[in-house]
């Protein structure tokens, strides 16, 4: 283990520090593309956003997978699975149901959006880059599961969230 002092934090305090670690990841996505923002505006930010995230989710769902040792093809049981151990599952609070073929995930309160409200900034459109981010994870996860988008800024639809997607698990001819 390269850090040692790890091996002396009991449950908790790992617990805390995976939050601490997941809140510094967020702090730092959002501070390079602020400073994108800044200079060049928000549709240049977005380009590098969406770019950013297409390599990035890949990365983030193969760790996970390979973490929870799931199957190539493990389904929405497994997208489930992977989906709570996503950074985003430690900082924000969200809910995830099951129906048949479908899985639907939606994010109930998003630090993004509401540390860019606290700030007076507009929010962050963020449909274009969760399309690219939630498609290619799920595909990662089990390449059979599609991906679309329900209701995200700036097109909301459900009130009731931040953000719904809709995963579909299609039927294998394998």
């Amino acid at each position: 283990m390269p850090n040692q002092a790890l091996e002396y934090l009991d449950k908790e305090q790992l617990i805390q520090l995976i939050e601490l670690y997941s809140k510094n990841w967020l702090a730092m996505d959002g501070v390079w593309f602020q400073s994108v923002e800044r200079k060049f505006g928000m549709e240049e930010a977005m380009i590098h956003d969406e770019n950013a995230w297409e390599r990035f989710t890949v990365i983030e769902a193969r760790k996970i997978k390979a973490f929870l040792q799931l199957p190539d093809r493990s389904g929405l049981e497994g997208l489930a699975k992977a989906l709570r151990f996503r950074f985003y599952a430690n900082i924000n609070r969200d809910e995830i149901v099951i129906e048949g073929n479908t899985l639907i995930y939606r994010t109930l309160d998003c630090r993004v959006q509401n540390a860019r409200k606290r700030k007076g900034m507009p929010f962050h459109p963020c449909k274009s880059v969760g399309i690219i981010e939630y498609s290619g994870f799920a595909r990662e996860i089990d390449d059979r599961i599609a991906c679309e988008v329900l209701s995200c800024y700036p097109d909301i639809t459900d009130e009731s969230c931040c953000c719904a997607w809709k995963f579909t698990l299609a039927s294998s001819q394998d």
